[in-house]
C-alpha cells in the first residue's frame, strides 16, 4: 500500500460522468485533521507503446503519429496510445491493440518500460508504457475522426530525441518513451 503521509481520502462526490472519465470533488483530511477538497478526474488510465524498428543503417527508427488533439486545438506528435477502455484487459494487450489500430504494426515483442502518473495533481490516471519491437505490417483499424486524419511518421530515434531536446515534442508519454528507448539503445539492450 502506498504511503499517504498521514493524509486520508474521505470520499468523492460525483460532478460529471463522461464516456470514460468521472469528475469528482474529493474530500481529504490532512495529518493535522484539517479537511479540504480537490477536483479530481477519475480515469481508467492509458497505455502507450514506443514502436522501434531498425533503419537501413541499423539505427533504430521510431514510428509515431501526428494527430489532432482537441484540448490544444493542434496536431500533436506522439507515440501510439489509448485509453484502458476495455474492462480487465491486460495493459500489454491494450498496447498491442492500440499499436495495430493507429499504425498498422504488430509487435513481436512488447517490453514494459515504466508506469507513470501523467498529471498527479489533476487525475488518478496511470499510463503504462511499453517498448514495441520486432514489428510487422498488419493493417490498421482507425477509430474516430482524429485517427482517420492522422499521419504516421517514422523518424530515426536520435533525431526524435533531438526533437525532444529542442522542445518540438510536447507530449509527456512520448518524451518519456523516447528518452527511455534511447537509453536502452545506447546500452545495447534493444535487439
Amino acid at each position: 500500500m502506498a504511503d499517504a503521509g498521514g493524509f486520508r481520502h474521505l470520499g468523492d462526490r460525483l460532478v460529471h460522468q463522461g464516456y470514460i472519465w468521472r469528475v469528482v470533488v474529493a474530500d481529504f483530511e490532512s495529518p493535522t485533521g484539517e479537511r479540504f477538497q480537490r477536483d479530481v478526474v477519475r480515469s481508467p488510465g492509458a497505455v502507450a507503446a514506443v514502436p522501434l524498428r531498425p533503419g537501413p543503417d541499423g539505427t533504430p527508427h521510431v514510428v509515431m503519429v501526428r494527430q489532432y488533439r482537441g484540448p490544444f486545438d493542434e496536431q500533436v506528435l506522439e507515440v501510439p496510445a489509448g485509453m484502458r477502455d476495455v474492462a480487465d484487459e491486460p495493459t500489454a494487450v491494450t498496447a498491442e491493440r492500440e499499436l495495430v489500430e493507429e499504425t498498422g504494426l504488430s509487435a513481436g515483442r512488447l517490453e514494459h518500460l515504466v508506469d507513470f502518473y501523467p498529471s498527479a495533481g489533476l487525475t488518478d490516471s496511470v499510463l503504462y508504457l511499453y517498448l514495441a519491437t520486432e514489428l510487422t505490417e498488419v493493417g490498421n483499424d482507425l477509430h474516430g475522426p482524429e485517427e482517420q486524419h492522422m499521419e504516421v511518421v517514422e523518424v530515426p530515434l536520435p533525431e526524435a530525441v533531438d526533437m525532444v531536446m529542442r522542445g518540438e515534442v510536447h507530449d509527456a508519454k512520448t518524451i518519456i518513451g523516447l528518452l527511455m528507448a534511447e537509453r536502452k539503445w545506447r546500452e545495447g539492450a534493444l535487439w
